[in-house]
């Protein structure tokens, strides 16, 4: 039976961690039995060993009979082949049935991130995604191998205690009830680890967020001298969890100690008692030499039911976080309405912005949120009254309106891949042609030289609206400067790259997806006033006859919209031009105006020599960035 990562995984048992494993096992149930009959086959062979050796001491050494010990000795050879034959296959068998456990897991829980969507984020935090994809989902599948070693522990037992009977009933009691006493001991330590285990793995993905949230701003923190800070919170942390799992660990220790311990005295009872008897003579020394080796091949099923005992514990555990994981629910979409056929008029009553389709509109606020906030209301990202021509959003399938408006959150996350892939184009699998590829504006030309995205032939692979979105995007130069152009392999998030690249790649792989309306926030935040201006021009002849909306407070990106809302307290103060407000509004002045005047100058100049191309800014790069 392959595996196939690639397969439908199916539905998951969502009703309790112990549901959720014996799911796993049903979806493998032929490789689960094959493991637990090889593993049963094994154990009970290994009890057969001894008994073979009984009989060749008592029918072929005591009595000096040589073809009798040689047959004897024969068979066990034979057994022991083909014993570990069986311990091979067991082993390779309960392997596949552990990586089958942690791809369809894999498979189920980024399905269910898939599925939840924009609403991930609200509902679990990174961290706590981060440590089910890599840990819980590792502790699950780890513990679906003792099913099969585990059945075969009890089967081996059994058969162990019918041999122990045909030799003495007294050996045989005191075998079958030693492992069942094994299990009063260890159960409580069992239910202690599944606590510890728990506590352990919630502070585990709060640390684990916190982490990602300081490598994504550590250079702003130490800006502001917070670094230490932050440090020594951290260092807190991490000593806390550090405590839980010595925590953690000192019950595992105790497990595997009792789990060594307990059947080193279980062995020395049983061989005290089978000696005792041997000397009364109740039982031969062949059965004897049998009663050591029955004790001593029960070792690996205690082992195993100790192992299964804890492994299970820790898998339980797991999979009860990945089911209150995949419990999760989106949320509901009744839209029954369709949008508008046409490009309509987008109006949020709670601010009172309305955007006219086919213009560039701009949103400057005091406060950020308060702009980013009517965004999310326009894309529906956030519950409101929003409209859309007469059609209220919330009554639209959301499948309709994200095929049609896009918000472009600036901290939208870059995967690892080639540039092109990054970017949502085709991967063109150029080294030296990629640069070129992306090279054809010349120095000195003109965003007017080149059609809307929109009106932007495509090729068979898209490469020209690739082209398109990056030169509007002004992103030419970066694609330039790396070793193989698009095809240069990009880290996750983008951390090679500095905070201006970044930006700027995001922004041309949200023009590449060409939508009907593009919701943007400070998309050039992070750029110098050269590239600013050059991304200002561009965006807006690319975006010719769609509509966008920016919030931003840039003079830059403000002066080419053609028409600008003030909001003050979340509400429309005043609308018009950017130098309709200039003059007539001393707070829309007072919150756009820019303190460095030849920056401002710089980019006039640029502007008047058409230069449409921004080079690195070595100047305004930050600290320990590069250039952008």
């Amino acid at each position: 039976m392959r595996i196939d990562a690639y397969a439908d995984p199916g539905a998951p048992d969502r009703r309790g961690g112990w549901r959720y494993l014996a799911w796993l096992v049903r979806r493998q149930w032929p490789r689960c039995l094959a493991g637990a009959v090889l593993a049963s086959v094994w154990m009970v062979l290994l009890a057969a060993t001894p008994y073979l050796m009984a009989r060749a001491v008592d029918h072929g050494l005591e009595p000096g009979d040589m073809g009798a010990l040689a047959g004897w000795t024969g068979a066990m050879v034979a057994v022991g082949a083909v014993n570990a034959w069986l311990g091979m296959m067991r082993h390779r068998t309960m392997t596949k049935v552990r990586m089958d456990a942690n791809f369809r897991t894999v498979k189920v829980v980024v399905g269910q991130a898939t599925r939840l969507g924009a609403a991930l984020r609200a509902q679990v935090g990174t961290g706590e995604v981060v440590t089910i994809g890599v840990g819980d989902v590792q502790t699950v599948s780890t513990s679906l191998t003792a099913v099969g070693p585990g059945v075969g522990a009890v089967v081996a037992y059994a058969a162990v205690g019918g041999l122990m009977l045909s030799v003495s009933v007294r050996l045989a009691l005191v075998v079958l009830l030693g492992v069942p006493l094994l299990g009063v001991v260890l159960g409580p330590l069992m239910g202690r680890l599944q606590g510890r285990e728990t506590e352990y793995r919630e502070r585990q993905s709060v640390l684990t967020a916190r982490i990602g949230d300081l490598a994504g701003g550590l250079r702003v923190l130490n800006g502001l001298g917070g670094k230490g800070l932050v440090a020594d919170a951290f260092r807190r942390d991490s000593g806390r969890l550090r405590e839980q799992g010595y925590r953690v660990g000192a019950v595992t220790s105790w497990i595997q100690a009792l789990g060594v311990g307990l059947p080193v005295l279980f062995l020395a009872l049983v061989t005290w008692l089978g000696a005792r008897l041997a000397a009364q003579g109740q039982i031969s020394v062949g059965e004897l030499v049998s009663v050591y080796g029955y004790v001593v091949a029960l070792g690996w099923p205690v082992a195993f039911l100790i192992e299964m005992g804890h492994q299970l514990s820790r898998g339980v555990v797991a999979a009860r976080r990945v089911v209150a994981f995949l419990r999760l629910e989106p949320e509901p979409d009744t839209g029954t309405r369709d949008a508008p056929a046409e490009p309509s008029v987008l109006y949020d009553p709670a601010s009172g912005v309305r955007v006219s389709p086919g213009r560039l509109t701009a949103i400057v606020a005091s406060r950020p949120s308060d702009a980013t906030g009517i965004l999310d209301r326009l894309g529906r990202y956030a519950p409101s009254d929003a409209v859309w021509g007469d059609v209220p959003l919330a009554d639209i399938p959301l499948t309709q309106i994200r095929s049609r408006i896009l918000v472009a959150d600036p901290e939208a996350d870059l995967f690892a891949g080639t540039l092109s892939e990054v970017m949502g184009g085709p991967d063109t699998g150029l080294r030296g042609a990629g640069r070129a590829d992306v090279g054809l504006r010349r120095v000195g030309a003109t965003s007017d030289d080149a059609p809307a995205l929109g009106e932007q032939p495509t090729g068979a692979d898209g490469t020209p609206r690739l082209t398109a979105a990056i030169h509007a995007a002004a992103a030419e130069d970066i694609v330039r400067t790396l070793p193989d152009g698009l095809g240069t392999r990009v880290a996750a998030q983008g951390r090679d790259l500095s905070g201006g690249q970044r930006q700027r790649i995001r922004l041309a792989r949200a023009l590449l997806t060409d939508p009907e309306v593009l919701l943007a926030a400070e998309p050039t935040s992070a750029l110098d006033a050269h590239t600013e201006a050059a991304v200002a021009d561009r965006l807006k002849h690319a975006r010719r006859g769609r509509t966008t909306v920016l919030a931003a407070t840039s003079p830059l990106l403000l002066d080419r919209a053609d028409v600008v809302h003030h909001l003050v307290d979340g509400k429309v103060a005043a609308t018009g031009t950017h130098r309709e407000l200039l003059d007539t509004e001393p707070e829309y002045r007072a919150l756009v105006a820019r303190d460095d005047a030849e920056d401002t100058a710089d980019a006039a100049d640029a502007a008047d020599a058409g230069v449409t191309e921004s080079a690195p800014n070595a100047a305004n790069a930050e600290e320990g960035e590069p250039a952008r």
